[in-house]
This record gives C-alpha cells, structure tokens and sequence, in this order.
C-alpha cells in the first residue's frame, strides 16, 4: 500500500482484537479506535500489542485512537473522561498512531460562548500532554443535538465555535476529526467549509448525509417530518472525488474513516454490505488502487 491517503473504518477499541480479523480481509487500509466516556477495563499494552501483530500482518495502520465523552464534565457517566484522554495519549504511540480524536465536551445548558473557558482548562492541559509525546488532537464535529444555545456533549461542531476554541488554545496540535454528514444536517455546505479549513483538518470520518430538499422547501427544519439521514458514503449527496481532490491539493496523508451503523437503509445484516460498498466507492473517487510511475 503506497497511498497517501488510505481508505478504513471504526471500530470499538474494546472489540478490535476479535473485530478487525474478521473485516479486514474485505480490503480495509486503516482503523480508528473509538471509545465511549471511558476506555474501561480494556488493557491498551496488551491491546497494542495484539492491533500491531495484526497491522504487521495485513498491513493497515491505526488512524487514530478516540475517546467520546465529556471531559468538560467530567463527572457521572463521564466521570472518567478526562482520565481516558490522558490514558489515550500516554499509550497512543503503542498503537502505532500519533492521533487522539473525540469530543471536546461541553457544559450542558448553557451556550457554546460559555463553555470555551472550561475548553481552554481542560485543552489547554491535555494539548500540551499530548504535543510532549508528539501527538495531536482532533475533534470530531458532531453536535449531539445541540446547538450555539445549549447542548451536552461538544462544541466543536459550528466554524464559528472552530474559531473561538483554536484562538482559546492556540496549539498546532490541536485540530479536526471532520465529516461533511455534521455539517449537511445543518444545511451548511461542506466543500466551501472544507476549502477554508483543510490545515486544520487532521483526520477524515467517512460519513454522509443525504437532505430531503423538498421537505425543507414546504415543512422547514422543526416540522414532524425528517429532512436529512445521515449515510454511509455512496448512498448521500455528497461529492468525494471534490472533497478527497480538496485534501489532496492542501497535503493532507491522513486516512478516511467509514463511520457506520447510522445509515436507514444499509442496516442491522446490511451494515457491512454498506460499509464495503463505500470502502470500494471512496477507493474509486481516490482514484483506484496505487500505480506506480515507470522509473
């Protein structure tokens, strides 16, 4: 695999030992690790261990490892988000990986203004853990149902929250875990966005999202009736040949990870059919295979 960019999927940090064997050989180039509010009970020596005797098999990298909580709470459910970040970023290198992604949190209730002075503690810190180990930090741009006014989980899912959380902590290492799905269920258009922001995009989520134009157009956005699905890519509006095109001409190495199990068709014991599908449908708007130059 000679590609600068490489074409893979999530999995569950907790399952990736027994997962990956089983869809790797579907043609994966890459895995992210994801976990949810904690890393728990898993061992991430001996996980490491075991992702990077399967890498050295099947020759796919890890992206990046991820932890979905919220460290600016850091209390309940999320009682041990903070110390999962920290956990992530001491043992990231034994993953082969030298990225962190996930939320950045957020403080419920009260606006996204209100909540960049608790951004700015807790980053602060962890950015600087992180950039001494050589890593970055990127932040998925999910809104979780939130918005400017208030929401529960992450404020990095608006450009304008993008400005005030890099101006807050201005740090190299700290950038975007970006998808066009998050930003089309807003109705923002992501290849404008994606042309202004691509130095700051550090990692890819392969997602999209499909918008039912006709219902926005009679019923608006707050009616019974949905107007936008997210979608695994190749089944939504999105054009990947632009948005890969847009990475390549701005440098970016990194990976597109497919982040499944959302779309409303390909589901349940269509999943993975769906998830090959966008694996060989992103491979072709990258262009197909790798081909070398004659010498």
């Amino acid at each position: 695999m000679k590609d600068t960019m490489r074409i893979g999927t999530l999995v569950g940090g907790g399952d990736a030992v027994r997962v990956i064997p089983q869809i790797v050989g579907h043609g994966f180039e890459s895995f992210s690790l994801t976990f949810w509010q904690t890393t728990g009970k898993t061992d991430l020596v001996e996980t490491g261990k075991r992702v990077q005797e399967l890498a050295a098999e099947h020759d796919f990298v890890i992206s990046s490892v991820g932890i979905f909580g919220n460290p600016l709470t850091n209390t309940g459910d999320n009682s041990d988000a903070i110390a999962s970040w920290e956990r992530l970023i001491d043992h990231a290198h034994l993953f082969g990986t030298d990225m962190v992604s996930g939320f950045t949190g957020r403080l419920p209730g009260v606006s996204i203004d209100e909540s960049i002075p608790k951004f700015t503690e807790v980053f602060g810190e962890l950015s600087k853990r992180a950039a001494d180990r050589g890593l970055r930090i990127a932040f998925e741009n999910c809104s979780m149902g939130g918005d400017w006014g208030s929401g529960d989980w992450n404020i990095a899912h608006n450009p304008l929250a993008w400005e005030k959380m890099f101006n807050a902590v201005p740090a190299d290492n700290i950038g975007l875990e970006w998808e066009p799905c998050h930003q089309m269920v807003q109705l923002i258009d992501p290849i404008p966005q994606l042309r202004k922001w691509t130095d700051k995009i550090f990692h890819v989520h392969g997602k999209d999202a499909t918008i039912a134009w006709d219902i926005v157009k009679e019923y608006g956005i707050h009616g019974p009736n949905p107007y936008v699905w997210h979608r695994t890519p190749g089944f939504g509006d999105t054009n990947w040949t632009d948005v890969i095109s847009i990475l390549r001409q701005a440098g970016y190495k990194g990976t597109i990870d497919i982040e499944g199990w959302h779309d409303p068709v390909y589901r349940d014991e269509l999943e993975m059919m769906g998830q090959v599908h966008a694996l060989n449908y992103l491979k072709q708007c990258r262009g197909g295979s790798f081909v070398p130059n004659p010498l």
